[in-house]
């Protein structure tokens, strides 16, 4: 019998990022970047492996741009309930293309959530899952860690190298398996306005050992590090890896 999964994650707190981030999503003016980055890529990868979809499963959209763009080029796209549980076998199958949009990085089972997701694909369909890889968010993490002083706390998720994605991948028994990864780079004028691009993206700290809220004290060295940063051009550029992972159901 294998040993169940560590629980980095707190599902609990996860349903409540997402609720929040699909409801500021609804703003017209919601950043959107990151969704329509992985729609964009999602076209081309399937232009490029000249797999057209009849049907599509879309995880984790929260702005509607992976399935809109889905859509329009003529699939048939489902949407599940944003709060659905990807650690347990799910309950639609028979997908010509799955794409998970962010929406595997929180999850306590990654390897069994990839074996899920290739059980609900159809036979010759394709599963594309972008997760936040390694190496993102250095200038938030360098922030927070002069914000927390001797004493620094957990505030980021752990995340995935390409060379463990490519790994994740055989394990699901995917065939053809491929890693690969693309730098983003954001330029933010303010500490606010990056934290609140990534909790209208979804993308907020869903660690069941999070560091506490920061105090006053530590805010205002928060703010010092990002004016450090920033710098005379007042901005603070920041990368996110998007980690993409591919593969096929034969």
């Amino acid at each position: 019998m294998s040993a169940a999964p560590p629980q980095i994650f707190a599902p609990e707190r996860r349903a409540a990022i997402v609720r929040r981030a699909a409801a500021l999503q609804r703003a017209a003016d919601a950043p959107r970047y990151l969704a329509e980055d992985i729609a964009e890529d999602t076209l081309e990868r399937l232009g490029f492996l000249r797999h057209q979809p009849g049907t599509a499963l879309v995880l984790g959209d929260l702005s509607g741009a992976v399935a809109g763009a889905l859509a329009a080029a003529g699939a048939q796209v489902t949407i599940p309930d944003l709060e659905m549980s990807l650690d347990q076998p799910w309950s639609a199958a028979g997908f010509d293309l799955i794409v998970a949009a962010l929406a595997l990085d929180t999850v306590n089972d990654l390897p069994g959530a990839l074996v899920h997701a290739r059980q609900a694909l159809a036979p010759g369909g394709l599963l594309l899952v972008t997760l936040l890889g390694a190496g993102s968010l250095p200038a938030l993490r360098a922030i927070m860690l002069a914000a927390d002083g001797d004493r620094p706390s957990p505030r980021l998720h752990p995340q995935v190298d390409v060379r463990a994605g490519a790994q994740l991948l055989q394990r699901a028994s995917l065939a053809d398996p491929v890693a690969d990864s693309r730098s983003l780079v954001v330029r933010f004028s303010s500490f606010s306005r990056l934290v609140g691009d990534l909790r209208a993206q979804g993308l907020s700290s869903a660690l069941v050992q999070a560091g506490p809220p920061l105090t006053r004290v530590a805010y205002r060295r928060a703010l010092a590090a990002f004016a450090d940063r920033a710098g005379p051009v007042g901005k603070v550029t920041e990368r996110f890896e998007l980690l993409t992972l591919s593969g096929w159901r034969r």
